[in-house]
């Protein structure tokens, strides 16, 4: 009945969440219909209050600072004219055809330079929404754009990303983050490609039929008589804010705080642990001086900036406790005795192939928890160890195991109730029924692909 209660409550979550029901009070209703269907109904309260919400709120705090400052940022952009002068810029050099090209090029390279993926769907948006406007391309795609650019192949497969899960096997397999190059790169044009072939016949398919860009009160201050700015900036300055969170970011991970004695911090905090801080202060600062920038450059030219500052400080919180409450759902299902059950089940899957097996549990946990750092942490805590014991005894490279892992971990982590969804839908405004489809096109069917192909290869021709 644990098992049957986990899969119930799951299947319910991704129902009502893809009919658009808001996630803030589907979470914790789940989260108490596993609970009871468990078979541990007297313990509901204590699971809500010491186990749902310490998760909630431990990630409310950590990721706090990040939503805040990505959704002023996204909203200094906007205000700004820099998201119509980059739009207007971009149609006018590459064409309008190519407007999911860009938008996909730009949140690559954001999120690759370590720019964190909400940050990027805060700051891309209103570029995005500009440009498709102009380009007269469905507002519907644009979900699954930023979801390409910054959930597939920058996350998962381009060596050396920076990001969370590829960071995660280091510890179990003795890796780095620039594990099985090659494989990652064939992977990563796999993921490319293929997303890019979809959307790009998905556009045609629109044109065709004369859909266009549609008809969407789409802000949070929505308002029918609101103008869009059309203040053209030279490109420079519209350009100039997104490179800066980049740089800065960069800058202060690379340079700047490993080059300066943090003891005075560890002391003053003996508690603190500056290994995990850093990149989180490193991105704080470029944030903070990203919107810094913006203000004076524009200081003299702002409409109205209260009302701009207190717009984009109030756009963060529903994106934010959004995923906060689908972690918190996660906590209380990982935290039942059926789950147990399920994670010994999918971690001893065909265990004469250590490469099968990880890709198979690395998918199922991250499909059930609604996160890929989430699957693959608790996939390699229970048998990171064994997995790197059955692979020397193969004579499988640990380094082709970390890549199996990391690109299994981002396969089925996109379910509809997936927090990083709901949240790029919530920040585009837009509904799972309008553009879940082709979100899963493109952050599940060729990332598997791509899976799929790395496992061959790997196994034929060994890491590389």
């Amino acid at each position: 009945m644990g098992v049957v209660a986990i899969v119930v409550s799951l299947l319910l979550l991704m129902f009502f969440a893809y009919r658009g029901v808001t996630v803030l009070l589907l979470a914790p209703i789940m989260a108490a219909l596993a609970v009871i269907l468990s078979g541990e109904m007297s313990l509901l309260l204590p699971f809500y209050t010491s186990t749902f919400m310490p998760a909630l709120a431990g990630y409310a705090m950590n990721f706090l600072p990040i939503f805040l400052l990505g959704a002023l940022f996204g909203r200094l952009i906007a205000d700004s004219g820099a998201a119509h002068t980059l739009s207007k810029w971009i149609v006018r050099v590459v064409g309008e055809k190519h407007a999911v090209v860009v938008v996909v090029t730009a949140c690559a390279l954001l999120t690759y330079g370590g720019v964190s993926l909400f940050v990027v769907a805060f700051a891309v948006y209103p570029i995005a929404k500009d440009l498709f406007q102009s380009a007269n391309v469905p507002k519907r795609l644009i979900p699954a754009s930023i979801a390409l650019g910054s959930f597939t192949f920058t996350m998962t497969a381009l060596p050396g990303t920076p990001a969370i899960v590829n960071a995660i096997p280091i510890k179990y397999f003795g890796t780095n983050s620039f594990a099985a190059p090659g494989l990652g790169i064939i992977a990563a044009l796999i993921m490319a490609g293929g997303g890019l072939w979809w959307l790009q016949t998905r556009v045609a398919a629109a044109r065709k039929s004369g859909e266009g860009y549609g008809h969407h009160v789409d802000d949070e201050d929505a308002n029918p008589g609101e103008v869009v700015n059309t203040t053209e900036l030279p490109v420079w300055q519209a350009l100039l804010p997104l490179l800066m969170v980049v740089g800065v970011n960069a800058l202060f991970t690379y340079a700047v705080f490993p080059n300066v004695d943090l003891g005075f911090m560890q002391e003053a905090f003996p508690k603190l642990n500056l290994a995990t801080s850093v990149g989180l202060w490193s991105l704080i600062v470029a944030l903070a001086v990203a919107c810094l920038m913006l203000v004076v450059m524009r200081l003299r030219h702002w409409a109205d900036l209260k009302a701009t500052v207190n717009k984009g400080v109030f756009g963060f919180m529903l994106p934010l406790f959004n995923t906060a409450s689908e972690v918190g759902y996660g906590a209380v299902v990982a935290s039942l005795a059926g789950f147990t059950l399920i994670k010994n089940a999918v971690l001893n899957v065909s265990p004469n192939n250590p490469l099968i097996s990880e890709a198979i549990a690395m998918n199922v946990l991250s499909g059930i928890t609604g996160s890929s750092s989430g699957g693959l942490s608790i996939a390699l805590e229970a048998l990171g160890p064994d997995y790197l014991r059955m692979a020397e005894q193969a004579g499988i490279s640990p380094d082709l195991l970390h890549r199996v892992a990391v690109l299994a971990a981002g396969g089925m982590d996109t379910l509809p109730h997936c927090g990083a969804i709901i949240t790029l839908l919530a920040i585009c405004k837009l509904t799972h029924r309008q553009s879940y489809a082709n979100i899963a096109a493109v952050t599940m069917l060729f990332p598997m692909t791509a899976l799929v192909v790395v496992i061959a290869l790997g196994t034929v021709f060994g890491s590389f």
